[in-house]
């Protein structure tokens, strides 16, 4: 399958292969002082680096190629990969989000270094000036210039009071100054960490993006009948004048999200707690591996991020809010909570980009505020897989009070329609989330 290449591949090649970038260079490197053979070593190496950049480009969508042509047709195979992908995705956007961290904090404490040194350099001016004019003139030989000799020790006197202050002084100068460097380091050894955590992430959502892609193809229902579907999906959104109003259309007007919510009404797991088990830890599995309510504290977040409103809070409209809101990464991936159908993807009033998804046992995942929607009406999805990409700001209309510029998700959970807090679902540590 054909596969568009990573972000800033594209650009490489042109970079490494442009005659006038060369030229101009060339042009500087003649004029004399212009330091040549240095320049002429820095481009070399620059170009090096573009070379083998975009030859490890390629060899990765060779291999990621390769890997999609053995897994084509495996669901369990595929399923697996992704929900792999996944996890390595979340990992790389939670140590980005430590690292632009680390960075804030290190230029805060650089910023304060500088202001504590500029905020005495005129006392070390003066102390330091002091210094140099008692060592250029000495105090005089008291046989030779015994009128001298009260001048001198007064300057003596002031010299022993000086210099205790000085050397404090000087104490803290130097413990300042090895800070700052110390700081600069960290910086430049942060920010390279930061260049390769950006380069992998690249890795990680050109890989996702193609198993999702090949998973597309892999699914039964024909591509003119889901176009069909979806016009259908939408005609009946424009209708629908609430939420609730549009699952209960879509699951019985549209083919895909009825056999959706036919099937999670029909699942009803009755296993013993190692089949249960089992049947988690099997990523071709065609139904939840547990009921919805006994997931409680083993779900995963969709998306990494702080809460910018929970459950139950003032919505600011004289209501309570009905989900909870969540701040995330510039295109950061969002997942399924649990276990579920798709019953319906795609835009609704003021949420945006809407996806719901039928968990079973009556109960309704909402998530909104993403840019894109990856899968399918109908299409079963399997807790920890990705389902959405968020944009590079807000998309909710709701969001304009939350006073932000990052990208919002809002997720809300339904029980028989009604809104419930979906507090007590999350998982509190790695260790318990639920994964394919």
């Amino acid at each position: 399958m054909a596969l568009a290449p990573a972000p800033g591949t594209a650009i490489r090649p042109a970079l490494a292969q442009s005659p006038a970038p060369k030229d101009a260079a060339a042009k500087d490197l003649a004029k004399p002082g212009s330091g040549q053979p240095d320049a002429t070593a820095q481009q070399k190496q620059r170009i090096e680096r573009l070379d083998a950049e975009l030859k490890d480009s390629t060899a990765a969508q060779q291999r990621l190629v390769r890997e999609i042509e053995d897994i084509k047709g495996d669901r369990a195979k595929l399923n697996a990969a992704l929900l792999d992908t996944a996890v390595r995705v979340r990992d790389v956007e939670s140590k980005l989000d430590a690292s632009e961290q680390r960075l804030l904090q290190l230029g805060r404490e650089a910023a304060d270094i500088r202001e504590s040194l500029d905020s005495r350099r005129q006392v070390l001016s003066e102390v330091l000036g002091g210094l140099v004019r008692l060592g250029r003139r000495p105090p005089p030989a008291l046989m030779v210039r015994p009128d001298d000799a009260l001048q001198s020790i007064r300057s003596a006197m002031l010299l022993g009071a000086v210099l205790p202050e000085l050397k404090a002084e000087t104490d803290l100068l130097a413990s300042e100054l090895a800070a700052q460097e110390r700081v600069r380091q960290e910086t430049a050894r942060e920010r390279d960490a930061l260049a390769e955590l950006k380069a992998s992430l690249a890795d990680e959502r050109l890989r996702t993006a193609a198993l999702i892609e090949e998973k597309k193809k892999s699914l039964d229902a024909g591509e003119a009948a889901l176009v069909n579907e979806k016009n259908r999906a939408a005609a009946l959104a424009a209708e629908a004048g609430n939420v609730r109003e549009l699952m209960e259309r879509m699951e019985t007007e549209i083919a895909a999200a009825r056999k959706a919510a036919q099937e999670a009404a029909q699942t009803q797991p009755d296993q013993s707690p190692a089949a249960r088990l089992a049947a988690l830890k099997d990523p071709g599995r065609l139904s939840p591996g547990m009921p919805f309510a006994e997931a409680r504290g083993m779900l995963p977040l969709p998306a990494g991020g702080a809460v910018l409103k929970a459950f139950g809070t003032d919505d600011g409209y004289g209501g309570q809010e009905k989900g909870m809101s969540l701040t995330t990464r510039v295109e950061a991936q969002v997942a399924s909570p649990s276990d579920g159908w798709v019953v319906y993807a795609g835009p609704f009033r003021s949420y945006g980009q809407l996806l719901i998804i039928n968990a079973g046992g009556g109960y309704h995942i909402l998530l909104a505020g993403m840019d894109k929607i990856t899968v399918e009406l109908g299409q079963f999805v399997l807790s920890g897989e990705p389902v959405a990409v968020m944009g590079r700001g807000p998309q909710l209309v709701s969001s304009a009070s939350l006073g932000t510029a990052q990208p919002i998700l809002y997720v809300e959970f339904r029980k028989d329609g009604n809104s419930i807090d979906p507090t007590p679902w999350w998982a509190t540590s790695e260790s318990e989330k639920v994964r394919g």
